[in-house]
């Protein structure tokens, strides 16, 4: 007769190997996610280095980057994450109830909205675009620059519209557990903006990167129809503006919307303040923030992906152990990730940029680009981690808490990018310039106060991030801290052993008179950095009986082996 305690301890083993088996699914579904978004990083630097090549670090570049500045704030706000993440817990409740008539009409309802809304928004910005680009986005720019960019910013606009449907699209699939649609849309649309560097830019100049980017847009949506029609999706042409479940969805977004409004703030600001420095300065940023995000997007950003729906159903049934063990388990993987990521980016940046450059940059370039790469790396690990932390909010249903905190990294990052730009001393400069005969007409850019910009950005996130953890902590009553601490401790161990071994090997390079002698040789040097630093890494992190990487290696070698198997 089986007796009470063994019927516990049963349950417990059950208990156990669910949260295994659901680790493990998770991992591997992280896994996918960031092979697809490695693929998109790699077309996407097939591109960059065209794009350095033909543009460098000057006025060219910083009227594009310029001018997709309010395209992208109204894709974020409009069909970003504030929809999803409003959208999605509601969505996937009346999933797990069975109510597919509801979920669908709720999905049709916000879809229209979100459509008309976007469209009206693009129009405006369309309309407006000379003024915006001469009075917020990059009032320090020539007229003739600001002028190419106004014109650049109405073609990316129609991105806009675009993206409304294909974001909501991504939530309603993502809600479902397919993430390779969702995540094979990024690849599509950076195949588009490469086949507009390649085919277009020769004829076009910088506007066929912006067409290519249209043309990115719209494969990035028509990917994901399949989805829906494999999930049986239903439209109603309504626009459901009585449906209470849809003015709920905008009563979550609207703090969604607000703080990705101040994420978007920050760039602005980044923006405005980087065009008063001089030119290149706001390319040099650009550059800085694209490299940090290749980890940050194959960490973080396919991490939250993966979890968000987890966390909103374990919410939704009140399970609020395996919320916890879901989002300590996420973070853990990260930060296994991101800190040997950013010591590594920390480590190569520099031979990095020089492989993607390919001698469009002279001397200050690239070390205005590295200035900016260093600082913005140094928040790698907090902005990955703000992915997964934001989202355990949201899927509560708590979209005032991150709005909160993204309040108060804002006045952080505004306060330092003030001080540590130094704006005002170039300012000084150009006004002492209309009395003064003899100086030059500008002063050259510093590396220092462009780094200090993006410096500024690193700690604003690290601010928030750490509120949001203790409030996290408060309310879920433990977030596994003491794991949460080995494990950060055990990566930076392996992640300065890894250190080491990287600044060994480009040591041995140079004595060796192999620096700077080539494309090939670059290529070769990064490659030997990256892979000796990775097997030190991997090594230590045996020797430091790092759960996470051993997990990992096992899901690899398993679904190697059954792959292999199937084969034969």
């Amino acid at each position: 007769m089986t007796t009470t305690a063994e019927l516990s301890r049963d349950a417990v083993e059950q208990s156990q190997h669910d949260l295994a088996q659901r680790n493990r699914r998770l991992a591997w579904s992280t896994l996918v996610v960031a092979i697809a978004f490695g693929i998109a990083k790699i077309i996407s630097l097939g591109q960059t280095v065209i794009i350095a090549g033909a543009f460098g670090v000057g006025r060219e570049w910083d009227a594009f980057v310029s001018a997709n500045r309010m395209p992208e704030l109204l894709v974020t706000l409009i069909a970003g994450g504030a929809l999803g993440h409003a959208f999605l817990p509601v969505f996937s409740g009346y999933l797990a109830q069975g109510d597919q008539k509801t979920a669908w009409r709720l999905a049709s309802h916000v879809l229209n909205t979100v459509f008309v809304v976007a469209l009206l928004t693009a129009g405006l910005a369309f309309v407006a675009a000379p003024w915006l680009m001469q009075n917020l986005i990059a009032p320090g720019f020539e007229p003739a620059t600001a002028a190419r960019a106004a014109e650049l910013m109405r073609i990316l606009l129609l991105t806009t519209v675009i993206f409304a449907v294909s974001g909501l699209i991504q939530s309603i699939l993502q809600s479902h557990q397919h993430f390779f649609l969702p995540a094979l849309a990024p690849i599509l649309y950076d195949v588009g903006i490469l086949f507009g560097v390649l085919v277009l830019l020769p004829r076009l100049g910088i506007h066929g990167v912006a067409l290519g980017a249209l043309i990115g847009a719209g494969l990035h949506f028509l990917v994901q129809l399949p989805g829906l029609v494999y999930f049986k999706a239903r439209w109603y042409p309504e626009p459901g503006w009585r449906d209470p479940q849809l003015w709920r969805v905008i009563r979550l977004m609207i703090p969604g919307i607000i703080g990705l409004g101040v994420f978007q703030f920050n760039m602005l600001l980044l923006n405005n303040l980087g065009s008063r420095l001089g030119e290149g300065a706001v390319s040099a940023l650009d550059w800085g923030w694209r490299l940090m995000q290749i980890p940050q997007t194959l960490i973080g950003t396919a991490m939250g992906i993966v979890i968000f729906p987890t966390l909103a159903a374990l919410s939704a049934t009140g399970n609020l152990d395996g919320k916890r063990n879901a989002m300590s388990g996420a973070l853990r993987f990260i930060l296994v990730a991101s800190i040997p990521a950013a010591v590594g980016l920390w480590s190569i940046g520099q031979a990095l940029i020089s492989l993607l450059e390919r001698g469009a940059f002279d001397a200050s370039a690239s070390a205005l680009v590295y200035a900016t790469l260093r600082a913005f790396t140094l928040g790698l690990i907090v902005h990955s981690l703000l992915e997964v932390v934001a989202r355990s909010f949201y899927a509560d249903k708590d979209t005032l808490t991150p709005l909160w905190a993204s309040l108060l990294g804002a006045v952080i990052n505004v306060g330092l990018a003030l001080a540590l730009s130094n704006v005002g001393a170039q300012e000084r400069y150009a006004l002492l310039n209309l009395a003064t005969v003899g100086l030059p007409l500008v002063l050259p850019v510093n590396p220092a106060q462009v780094g200090g910009l993006a410096l500024a950005n690193s700690l604003g996130t690290t601010a928030e991030v750490l509120l949001l953890l203790w409030l996290l902590q408060r309310r879920w009553q433990g977030i596994h801290r003491p794991a949460l601490v080995r494990a950060t401790v055990k990566a930076l161990v392996a992640s300065v052993l890894m250190g080491l071994a990287v600044a060994v090997i480009g040591s041995a390079w140079a004595a060796l008179g192999l620096a700077q002698r080539g494309l090939v040789w670059t290529v070769a040097q990064l490659v030997l950095q990256v892979v000796g630093g990775g097997l030190v890494f991997v090594a230590a992190a045996v020797v430091l009986k790092m759960e996470e990487v051993q997990e990992l290696l096992q899901i690899v070698l398993r679904r190697t082996g059954r792959a292999a198997g199937a084969a034969l």
